[in-house]
């Protein structure tokens, strides 16, 4: 990990033309560290200039930079942009993973449960979501709470998804919300609650989950009033409040 351990970091870049005009001049520094390689190669991805972000993040990922291996190897085998190679794409997540990294982790796992690059195997699936989870990432707590919840790999067990959604909506995971706020309405692994539900809705729909937007739209406005002609004439809402 080359990122400073005082510094959070940011999965989107708000200025990209900027970001990758200052990611260019760090990078011509006859000493660029590989991080820069690895941010240059974020900056040029996010201009959806892929052939130009898979160098950079070679070039990183060359120089041991775990975070730009799981990033060429997305590139690899999603194939947007450049030529796509599902073997080398694998391999180099599979590196990043067994290297540390929480984002080849989850994209591992991710592999295994699609069988994506080989058989699929949904034991190896939640192995790696798992560790995934010890390293507190919410996609991997969303996502093994998906497996548990459908019984992927293992018994059914919605008290334990659920918990797993609890532990990633406390880090703002909109999947996970709605996933709660859903459970919540159907009395899914507790008692029915309206209200919950459209708590959950909320926060999940405030960050740009439409489903939870469509629900809680349903919920919010649950009857329907019509014209004398029978159409729709719009709603009566309440916010459960």
């Amino acid at each position: 990990m080359d990122r400073p351990a005082d510094v959070k970091g940011n999965l989107d870049i708000a200025d990209v033309p900027t970001a990758l005009k200052a990611c260019k001049a760090a990078a011509a520094a006859p000493d660029a560290p590989r991080r820069i390689w690895m941010e240059l190669g974020r900056a040029y991805e996010f201009n959806r200039q892929m052939t130009e972000a898979a160098s950079a993040y070679r070039k990183a990922a060359d120089a041991g930079s775990t975070a730009a291996m799981t990033g060429l190897g997305v590139l690899l085998i999603n194939g947007n942009g450049l030529k796509k190679n599902i073997a080398e794409g694998r391999m180099l997540i599979e590196r990043a993973a067994e290297a540390g990294d929480v984002d080849g982790m989850t994209n591992l796992a991710s592999l295994y449960g699609a069988g994506v690059g080989g058989k699929t195997d949904f034991g190896m699936a939640r192995k790696w979501y798992a560790r995934a989870v010890e390293a507190n990432s919410s996609e991997a707590m969303y996502q093994l709470g998906l497996m548990t919840q459908d019984g992927d790999g293992a018994a059914k067990d919605d008290v334990a998804a659920k918990a797993l959604f609890e532990k990633a909506a406390a880090l703002d995971h909109a999947d996970a919300l709605e996933r709660l706020g859903a459970y919540a309405e159907a009395g899914r692994a507790g008692a029915k609650d309206a209200r919950a539900a459209i708590a959950y809705y909320k926060r999940a729909a405030a960050l740009g989950n439409e489903d939870a937007g469509r629900a809680l739209e349903r919920l919010r406005c649950p009857f329907a009033l019509r014209d004398r002609d029978g159409k729709s004439a719009g709603r009566i809402c309440f916010d459960g409040g």
